[in-house]
């Protein structure tokens, strides 16, 4: 059974399922930062998924950088997983602009995060609803 880590739950706020992801958003509000979690019980790397899997994870994560990358104007999307903190195997896509507060490093450690306001949260959420596809199920506000 999928149980998404304590440590997940605690920095980000749900978002919505795609067909194999949780979509989770990170609580800093310095930049829009997006977690995908395919929902699988008990994987770390990303060759434990089926094959199947493993290319359905890389085609969510590849439309939703393309979504983020026009909604957000990114100057460049930031696609990794580490998985080094956090065992469960996970996606960050992240948008990027010359402008942020961490530009050209990476995004992790660079200042303290500052929680999304609902007035924020909201904001991102009706953006979303706006372009992501129908077999995307959004979390109740």
């Amino acid at each position: 059974m999928f149980v998404l880590d304590s440590r997940l739950q605690q920095d980000t706020l749900p978002i919505g399922d795609f067909p194999l992801c949780r979509l989770l958003l990170s609580n800093d509000s310095h930049y829009p930062w997006f977690i995908l979690v395919p929902r699988r019980a008990d994987i770390t790397e990303v060759f434990q998924l089926s094959a199947a899997d493993q290319m359905q994870f890389w085609q969510e994560t590849s439309a939703l950088a393309k979504v983020l990358n026009e909604l957000f104007d990114a100057d460049k999307i930031n696609v990794a997983a580490l998985g080094n903190v956090v065992s469960q195997l996970h996606m960050h896509v992240i948008v990027r602009k010359r402008d942020d507060a961490a530009w050209p490093a990476p995004v992790w450690g660079k200042q303290a995060a500052i929680a999304y306001t609902d007035e924020q949260l909201s904001a991102i959420r009706r953006q979303l609803k706006s372009v992501l596809t129908n077999d995307f199920r959004f979390e109740e506000e």
